[in-house]
């Protein structure tokens, strides 16, 4: 059948969609350009180029752009529909909707038009680009982009990024392409160079990758994309050595919490990923973008929120570097929610590993908190009580002494907590029944196990005290009594608010505790705040320089075989609680003195410039 049969059958017998409907006809119908406008687009939505090319007057253009739209928008389909046709004479114009089904259920509509001519009583399709789009030029496409979403950051509880999207370096030895004992050891000393100018770049154990180094190309370290660059250029033309730049989060501030940051990075990694967006663009030859036809933006996900907050962490690194020397560490909660605001150690407390928030300690006279607190609630005691505070006490055999065998004799509860008397808390605590002060002792979070995302903490241990000569000494924080610094600061969170806040890092991440305990009595918990303000007023604390609000708190020197570990716990009262240790570092005089500078230094951060103090009184110890 030739062409001019084939059109004359088809012409006989039709459907033709219309906005309106559709029209049947197997009738003889009149010479007009419907037949041809609806074939094209019947050609067009089964790709069937070979029609195309022979109803159209410019055959390969015409089959080279739809062919490549088809391509570009990695089309599933397309749906045509004929709305209207105006034929006059020798000219038609044909109205038509487009409907693009694009991948993942997304489609992109618009109307559009074709002009038909007719020579020798024959309609022809005049092809023009805009017949694909409207806004389509000569030697353009269409074409489906993805809209690749940027990686939320993640930011502290004061609202400062600290991890963002970015990029690092990672090196790469292959041993088949050179020699791998030159290229590690060239990469050795080039990390060990950059590291004597700042400590946060990781340095390589030779011997250890040597033993590790097969066949294949083998991951050497990980850098910044600064020094990446840097070492890509300096060490280009190694053979063997490459370099691959990778899409990463990377901390803002390398010196910022980076144990801590590190991990939060591997469990939110997922979380940070966005919903990608896409386009449906013009674009020419060679894929630069003319304009979008469609465009859905990406949906970015939300920040991630830790807890630590920047002017805390700095105020509290820099407080413990007061004694660099000693392993110093300090933990920082804000009671009212638990978040984690600082973990700050030095760096020889480093080398013990996270001992702020798992090692185990005997936390000496800031344990008299609990003691006091279990004294109020199971002997009924108050501050006022008159209690003794001789030197020396002998307990069932157990000499107990104050330091410097000080004596108040009979005093009042809350002198002899302010001056920090063993001898009185150790009498309390052998009256008390077994496994009382354990539970108290829980009631402050001190024994409680937390699960925290992004963190491995230990609160610590106190003894059921069957034994009395367990009770006499868990009293005043030596024998069996344990805690690490994060476990004080939960000690210290308590005081402040009367129930354990749940500690929290990662918003959004839930904690799981051991157990779940009783708040403390109101009338108890008043009163042992009372008697914690006249340790900072009146007793072993006074004279801190800080004036950023009233501190309540607790002194603590802890005995061991080698010396005495300096403690200071307790709570300002714009939400701040806090624990510090100087390992070994004597009087709980050490201790103090890190603490007020912690305050000092954050009070002036928060106003943005320098505090003036006074110069700081002498205190003694507790």
């Amino acid at each position: 059948m030739n062409k001019v049969q084939r059109r004359s059958l088809m012409a006989l017998c039709m459907t033709v969609a219309f906005a309106g409907g559709s029209l049947t006809a197997c009738t003889p119908r009149p010479d007009t350009a419907d037949p041809i406008a609806e074939e094209f687009l019947q050609a067009w939505a089964s790709q069937d180029f070979d029609t195309i090319a022979d109803i159209t007057d410019q055959a390969d253009l015409a089959t080279e752009m739809l062919s490549t739209s088809f391509d570009g928008l990695q089309a599933d389909s397309v749906e045509l529909t004929l709305d209207s046709v105006d034929s006059r004479d020798t000219i038609a114009t044909a109205n038509f909707s487009v409907v693009w089904k694009l991948p993942r259920d997304r489609e992109v509509s618009y109307d559009s038009s074709m002009t038909l001519t007719k020579m020798r009583n024959e309609w022809t399709v005049r092809w023009e680009p805009s017949l694909v789009h409207p806004k389509l030029g000569a030697n353009q496409h269409l074409e489906l982009r993805a809209i690749e979403a940027q990686r939320a950051n993640v930011i502290s509880s004061d609202g400062a990024p600290v991890l963002a999207p970015g990029s690092i370096y990672r090196v790469l030895v292959d041993p088949s392409a050179g020699d791998a004992d030159v290229v590690v050891k060239r990469v050795a000393d080039y990390l060990n160079e950059a590291h004597a100018t700042d400590e946060n770049v990781n340095t390589l154990d030779v011997e250890d990758i040597m033993s590790n180094l097969g066949d294949s190309t083998y991951s050497l370290t990980t850098v910044d994309a600064n020094l990446g660059a840097r070492m890509e250029q300096d060490l280009a033309g190694i053979p063997g050595l490459t370099f691959n730049e990778e899409a990463s989060m990377v901390a803002t501030d390398p010196g910022f919490a980076p144990d801590i940051v590190s991990r939060v990075a591997r469990i939110v990694e997922d979380e940070l990923e966005g919903s990608n967006g896409w386009r449906a663009s013009i674009v020419t030859s060679n894929g630069a973008v003319i304009d979008d036809i469609a465009y859905d933006a990406p949906e970015l996900a939300p920040s991630v929120r830790i807890s630590l907050d920047h002017n805390v962490q700095r105020a509290a690194e820099e407080a413990v570097d007061l004694r660099a020397e000693m392993k110093a560490m300090m933990v920082v909660m804000r009671p009212s929610t638990g978040e984690i605001l600082a973990v700050a150690q030095t760096d020889e407390a480093d080398k013990d590993g996270d001992v702020a928030l798992m090692g185990q300690y005997p936390p000496g006279s800031t344990f008299k908190i609990i003691t006091a607190a279990a004294g109020l609630a199971h002997e009924g005691l108050t501050p006022d009580s008159i209690v003794p505070c001789p030197g020396t006490m002998n307990i069932y055999g157990r000499i107990v002494t104050n330091y410097n065998s000080f004596s108040l004799g009979n005093t009042s509860l809350d002198d002899a907590f302010a001056n920090s008397c063993n001898t009185t808390f150790a009498d309390i605590s052998t009256n008390l029944e077994p496994g009382q002060l354990k539970n108290v002792a829980k009631q402050f979070g001190l024994g409680i196990d937390y699960q925290i995302p992004g963190l491995d903490t230990m609160t610590g241990s106190v003894p059921e005290g069957d034994i009395v000569l367990d009770r006499t000494e868990s009293g005043y924080g030596q024998g069996l009594d344990l805690a690490s610094p994060f476990g004080m600061a939960l000690v210290a969170s308590t005081a402040a608010t009367g129930s354990v806040p749940t500690p929290t890092l990662i918003s959004g991440h839930e904690t799981v505790a051991s157990e779940e305990v009783l708040a403390l009595d109101p009338e108890v918990l008043a009163n042992v705040q009372r008697m914690m303000k006249s340790v900072v007023n009146d007793g072993t604390a006074r004279g801190m320089r800080q004036t950023g609000g009233q501190i309540y708190a607790k002194t603590g020197e802890a005995e061991i075989n080698e010396g005495s570990h300096a403690w200071f716990t307790g709570y300002r009262e714009d939400d701040i609680a806090f624990a510090t240790l100087v390992v070994l570092g004597g009087g709980s005089e050490a201790a103090a003195a890190v603490t007020d500078q912690f305050f000092v230094k954050l009070d002036e951060l928060r106003a943005g410039g320098e505090v003036a103090v006074s110069e700081a009184e002498e205190q003694p110890v507790g």
